[in-house]
């Protein structure tokens, strides 16, 4: 096992054995990073966001070490808000969704880890100045010391979600979306996802969140929540603009079969009220919660279904303790919970 942190040749994820566990896995610890773009945020809304990313890592902090990287302008203010007991890592970034920009770890199983860095070009194009994000994945990995996987891929890690076992769920707005990689064929992008996170099913929804900009991430909508089991969003209101589209992804995880030949069985959470910015539907979802070592960092957005979304996540991780954080300031932003985090595995 090698440990440099030179960029592998692509594909050689899987011909080394490494494959991407579950998230319910044994994790050393949780990466997220600071907000940095003010224009992320509507107009007086960055502090308060701030405040959440920091509620966040302390919660997380409970069950797992977390490591903040930050724009090295932004230690001070990092640390403070954070407190003591959060790792404060100075790194150039862009903006701050880890999840997306970061690396994701793969383990072989006998000690071995290493990150596969994607492709990131602002989720198709959103903003200019990205450069930093592009980057700040292999920075990680050499932070690490961790061999680097560079998969020919753009794409994010809240695109995908993995069971651990050989199956991996998306989106075909996503991945198939002209403005990621539009070079590549569906059975070319399903290869390039086997090689580099040892996956052998790859499970396709449709579409995801109304008006979600990262076009269609899998995280707003659907997770697993252990090997044949997922847990997926809807709504009972036919006149809901994503009722068509929830009800299409609950039809094909019922209609698929994992890696293992399983039928899946499907946990449903329904989503809260509609809530706008500035005309534009956010992406209000339970499924975008972290799963750490013991525990649930789940989102709570001011609503009445708050109350039973809890109660459907802690009977679902019966062996985890549940906290709900409030995230309205974090999604008003473009994302959730799940976003901002990214879990680092424990190699053994």
């Amino acid at each position: 096992m090698t440990t440099s942190n030179a960029p592998m040749p692509p594909g050689e994820g899987t011909g080394q054995g490494f494959r991407m566990p579950g998230e319910w896995a044994r994790h050393s610890g949780c990466w997220m990073a600071w907000p940095c773009r003010p224009e992320t945020w509507p107009e007086g809304a960055f502090d308060a966001a701030c405040d959440a990313y920091a509620e966040v890592a302390q919660a997380i902090s409970r069950f797992e070490p977390v490591t903040m990287v930050c724009d090295p302008a932004d230690v001070a203010e990092a640390s403070l808000a954070c407190g003591p007991g959060i790792q404060i890592l100075p790194l150039p970034i862009s903006d701050s969704w880890i999840r997306d920009t970061g690396p994701s770890f793969v383990i072989d199983g006998k000690g071995g880890l290493a990150g596969v860095h994607w492709g990131f070009n602002a989720w198709g194009g959103n903003y200019d100045g990205c450069e930093k994000d592009q980057q700040v994945g292999r920075l990680i990995l050499d932070h690490l010391k961790l061999p680097c996987f560079t998969a020919p891929l753009v794409m994010e890690g809240g695109s995908f979600h993995v069971d651990g076992e050989g199956t991996l769920i998306t989106t075909e707005q996503c991945l198939l979306n002209p403005n990621r990689n539009p070079g590549l064929s569906r059975e070319e992008i399903e290869r390039q996802l086997k090689d580099h996170l040892g996956v052998e099913t790859v499970i396709w929804l449709g579409q995801g969140y109304q008006d979600d900009e990262t076009d269609g991430h899998i995280d707003e909508i659907a997770l697993f929540v252990r090997p044949g089991v997922v847990m997926a969003i809807t709504t009972d209101d036919p006149g809901d603009p994503n009722f068509k589209i929830f009800q299409d992804n609950l039809d094909r995880l019922k209609r698929a079969r994992d890696a293992k030949g399983r039928e899946l069985e499907v946990i449903t959470l329904q989503q809260p009220a509609r809530r706008d910015v500035n005309g534009v539907r956010l992406t209000l979802s339970y499924t975008n919660l972290y799963i750490a070592n013991g525990g649930i960092v789940m989102p709570a957005f001011e609503d009445p279904a708050d109350d039973e979304a809890f109660r459907v996540v802690r009977k679902a991780f019966p062996d985890r303790e549940v906290v709900q954080i409030a995230a309205l300031d974090i999604v008003r932003g473009g994302g959730g919970i799940h976003c901002i985090t990214q879990q680092q595995p424990a190699a053994r």
